[in-house]
């Protein structure tokens, strides 16, 4: 397993060994975001911007606009909620080629305090226009991603989690932007994932295995934009549509399933997630159970559902 900021980094180095173009700028978390293994590499590619995250969103379509692909690297919370004004307003409706690299992303960023969590950061960037929305489960598509988002001409955002999961995908994994992915089928349930969550999602659905409730499992890698008919195919095969994420239910994968569904094929979706609250201060051992996202949770939510 390799976590998906260490990828990130990785991946960066990587591709500026055959780009000159690719530039990374961070808010003063490059140790923690692994951006410092550009700065190692690449010093004079890497631009250090201090806590001043409104302005580096600035300068980074400055440099987009002169032919430059710039990565911004710093935690999520500080993308959508301190400089969301410039990303609206610079990046998004100019079409800037500017790629953001979320960090720390969704619940289980304990350690660092709740402050710095961010579980709305779905539901605020999916709504914006022209904004390209993406989560990695694993560290091999975490990398294709990013490839695939540096040769991609337009904003992306990039949702990162901290910490690294079982991997899910083989080195013949190609990202296809828009495309879901079936890790497995059933058909009973229907668990609808993105992100590392899908993998905890794929682990309960073997513990549910052992119950007799056969459970697909829907991959969603590519929330914006997304293969609609997909999602219909893939819900019509189950009884029950159930979305999971490590986010608030309100706005973000549970409500775009919802969305989709409801136009297309009507059916009852039940949307696991944040149920309206704060996080918390907390390991993510904790934190999973706290907010039954974790494979054993899962598994009792889903058998009181099906009953």
């Amino acid at each position: 397993m390799k976590a998906l900021r260490d990828v990130f980094g990785e991946t960066l180095v990587s591709l500026a060994s055959t780009n000159p173009n690719v530039l990374v700028l961070d808010a003063d978390l490059a140790n923690s975001t692994k951006a410092d293994k550009f700065a190692v590499a690449y010093p004079d590619r890497f631009l250090q911007m201090g806590i001043a995250e409104q302005n580096f969103i600035g300068v980074s379509v400055g440099l987009a606009s002169l032919g430059f692909v710039p990565w911004l690297s710093t935690f999520t919370i500080f993308f959508t909620h301190r400089a969301l004004d410039p990303i609206r307003m610079l990046v998004a409706q100019t079409h800037a080629n500017v790629k953001i690299g979320a960090a720390y992303a969704g619940l289980l960023t304990g350690l660092t305090g709740k402050t710095h969590q961010d579980v709305q950061d779905i539901a605020i960037m999916r709504a914006m226009p022209d904004m390209t929305v993406v989560a990695p489960a694993d560290a091999i598509e975490g990398e294709a991603i990013i490839r695939w988002a540096t040769e991609y001409e337009g904003p992306v955002y990039v949702r990162l989690a901290r910490d690294a999961s079982p991997d899910v995908f083989d080195e013949r994994y190609r990202f296809v932007l828009g495309r879901t992915i079936s890790l497995k089928e059933g058909s009973d349930v229907l668990l609808i994932s993105t992100g590392p969550q899908s993998v905890r999602c794929l682990q309960a659905a073997e513990l549910l295995q052992e119950h007799g409730i056969s459970t697909g499992v829907l991959h969603v890698p590519s929330i914006k934009p997304v293969n609609k008919e997909e999602i219909v195919q893939a819900a019509e095969k189950a009884k029950l549509v159930v979305t999971v994420e490590e986010h608030t239910v309100y706005g973000g994968l549970g409500g775009l399933v919802a969305e989709i569904l409801s136009e297309a094929s009507p059916r009852r979706v039940v949307r696991f997630g944040i149920e309206d609250h704060w996080g918390e201060s907390a390991p993510n051992d904790f934190l999973l159970d706290k907010f039954e996202m974790s494979a054993p949770r899962l598994s009792e939510r889903i058998q009181k559902l099906v009953g």
